[in-house]
């Protein structure tokens, strides 16, 4: 066996996870490791969403590394295109390619008592000690169950296919979530016929975007004033965790400024009725746009409020069974998120598979391990998306948990490392009852946090501070080591 089909350390993904754990290992003086990326580049979620207007919707000086501040942003908002090159950017600087793996797609993981074998699409088999799974959660498309067929081009946002010319098209967009409400404005000034399918009409904040002018990049080159802004940035997004984490009504103040943003950009009160949400702001993502609701009241654009009952040839018929012709659909549908790990064949102690550990609903230790599985670390895993500030803070505590982790290993030459079964089930159930007392329970709210049994398997119900309080030193208590 070749020397690299053994590394001591696997990561699987190459987005700000994947890349943010690389970065630490080799600071650290872990250089035997490799990156297992499925596409023939990095970025993950930024390389992939490729649709008009992709942007962040964290301000970039927040949605960075806390280590690689960048004064450079060109927007507050930076799209996708300077997110990426950002990336690109750290990858370059802290060695990390000679690491990475284009093309390897994984397929299995499975413990064999003393290490990992990690198998990929191409029949490649790595052994490694440890498996640092960076996949993230928005990456595998939801496309709607709905009868009938298209005959003409349809694709998802996250695959959007540039080569389909909607200039003068009829055209349809099913869904209106975070990624539509970026790409409907642009591609609204192009079609002939815009149709907007809407299930649930989403709370909309006014995006408070941007140019950064010159002089102020010049200013946040100045030493502090780029950490400076950071901290500003990130302690007025933590003020919006008061209704998420403390108590529902105080999410009174953001829903009287999506109503105020709805009325001043909507003067049709009919088309303000229906997109007026009827559930407690919060329990689904809050979006953000500027030039959404404005798009909605072009004379092209219709919206459509009533059920999807079948794809015909050329058309979107509703359940009143009204025909809406098109010549293109484009799903805007998000992605599988609470089932996008339990799909993967991963195989731990004892033969247990992740399905049968999860057979209750997806869970782990601070979201980073499961138990009956050694030495596989999660990044961004159950329950700890956010809905108010920028995921990757969380991502650099878990990084910094999974180092505390490999130095224990380290340190007392033990081979494995094991979250206690004990701990995982109580630290679940505080978080599930913290939860049960919050927004995202409120008037029966649906939302993608939610499993198939209504419990929240994706959001961390709290401050980001208190995550990273809790995850700033880990507790050996909490594992068992293997020898």
């Amino acid at each position: 066996m070749e020397a690299s089909d053994k590394p001591g350390i696997v990561i699987i993904g190459s987005g700000f996870a994947g890349i943010g754990m690389a970065i630490k290992l080799k600071e650290a003086g872990f250089h035997d490791f490799v990156i297992l990326e499925k596409a023939d580049d990095l970025g993950g979620t930024w390389r992939d969403n490729t649709y008009p207007g992709c942007a962040c919707d964290v301000p970039s000086h927040m949605y960075s590394y806390s280590y690689e501040l960048n004064p450079g942003w060109s927007r507050m908002f930076s799209p996708q295109e300077e997110i990426w090159e950002y990336m690109r950017a750290c990858v370059w600087k802290y060695g990390i390619d000679p690491h990475l793996r284009y093309g390897k797609q994984v397929v299995s993981l499975e413990y064999t008592g003393r290490e990992w074998e990690i198998t990929t699409s191409d029949g490649q088999t790595l052994r490694a000690n440890a498996v640092i799974s960076a996949i993230g959660a928005l990456h595998v498309p939801k496309f709607p169950e709905i009868s009938g067929a298209f005959a003409g081009p349809a694709f998802h946002s996250a695959e959007w296919d540039h080569g389909v010319d909607l200039k003068g098209k009829r055209v349809a967009v099913i869904g209106t979530g975070a990624s539509a409400i970026q790409f409907v404005p642009q591609i609204a000034t192009e079609a002939a016929q815009l149709t907007v399918f809407q299930r649930t009409p989403p709370w909309i904040h006014p995006k408070p975007d941007f140019a950064v002018p010159d002089r102020m990049k010049r200013l946040l080159k100045l030493p502090g004033a780029a950490r400076a802004l950071r901290n500003g940035i990130y302690w007025t997004l933590e003020t919006r965790a008061l209704g998420f984490a403390v108590d529902p009504r105080l999410m009174a103040f953001h829903e009287n400024l999506a109503l105020r943003h709805l009325e001043r950009q909507v003067p049709d009160p009919e088309l303000r009725r229906r997109l007026t949400p009827d559930y407690t702001i919060g329990c689904k993502r809050i979006l953000i746009s500027s030039d959404y609701y404005p798009a909605l009241s072009r004379p092209n654009v219709s919206l459509v409020t009533d059920g999807i009952a079948e794809l015909r040839d050329h058309a979107v018929v509703d359940v009143t069974g009204k025909e809406h012709e098109a010549d293109v659909v484009v799903y805007g549908t998000g992605f599988k998120v609470t089932d996008a790990l339990q799909e993967q064949r991963i195989v731990g102690r004892d033969g247990l598979k992740i399905q049968d550990a999860w057979q209750d609903g997806i869970e782990a230790y601070y979201g980073i391990a499961t138990a009956g599985f050694p030495n596989l670390f999660f990044l961004l895993g159950p329950n700890t998306g956010l809905g108010h500030n920028s995921v990757v803070f969380m991502i650099e505590s878990q990084v910094r948990y999974v180092m505390d982790c490999l130095r224990l290993l380290s340190r007392t030459q033990a081979r494995a490392i094991d979250v206690r079964p004990e701990r995982q089930r109580a630290f679940n159930e505080r978080l599930q009852e913290r939860l049960n007392r919050l927004v995202w329970n409120e008037g029966g709210c649906r939302s993608w946090y939610l499993d198939e049994h209504g419990v929240n398997r994706t959001i961390w119900p709290g401050f980001t501070f208190e995550y990273w309080a809790r995850t700033r030193r880990m507790k050996p208590d909490a594992f068992e080591l293997i020898y």
